[in-house]
């Protein structure tokens, strides 16, 4: 049996099994952990990287009625940032591919993993606490929670 160690996360995985990693990420800076262990292990594995990115429909309306931003715009936007990572996959020599999908991030990032039908998800955490994650919820927590395969969170570290 082969492994690999992400010595940035101590962590030690199985190199056997380990092809297609999915980065579930809202391509925010809280998910820049998450991208850095994706990238570490992928590059240890040899293997491929799934970039997954979902909007939630229920994020661009406004409290008070009317759209924050249409959801073309939000595709616009998540494209353009989802570039900057498969830039980073180029020049590191990382085969990457893309997902943009609409609808819950948590449910979304574990149908993905099905039909893509990867061996591991690595996911951010915002760390949210309180009455915010309360309203919000942890999407790393339903991924957890329900996804088939492995996931590792990636949690950057509090101030």
């Amino acid at each position: 049996m082969t492994h690999a160690t992400a010595p940035a996360s101590g962590v030690t995985v199985d190199r056997a099994g380990i092809r297609t990693i999915l980065l579930a990420t809202d391509l925010s800076s809280a998910s820049a952990h998450a991208e850095d262990l994706a990238f570490e292990l992928v590059s240890r594995l040899d293997g491929t990287l799934l970039l997954v990115s979902v909007i939630d429909p229920r994020q661009l309306w406004k409290p008070a009625g009317g759209y924050r931003q249409r959801m073309d715009q939000a595709r616009d936007t998540r494209q353009a940032a989802a570039q900057g990572i498969v830039d980073r996959a180029r020049r590191e020599g990382v085969s990457v591919r893309t997902l943009i999908w609409e609808g819950d991030p948590g449910e979304s990032i574990v149908e993905a993993a099905i039909a893509e039908d990867v061996d591991i998800i690595v996911v951010g955490s915002h760390q949210r606490r309180g009455v915010d994650r309360l309203v919000k919820g942890s999407v790393s927590e339903q991924v957890v929670r329900t996804s088939p395969v492995p996931v590792m969170v990636a949690r950057r570290a509090l101030p």
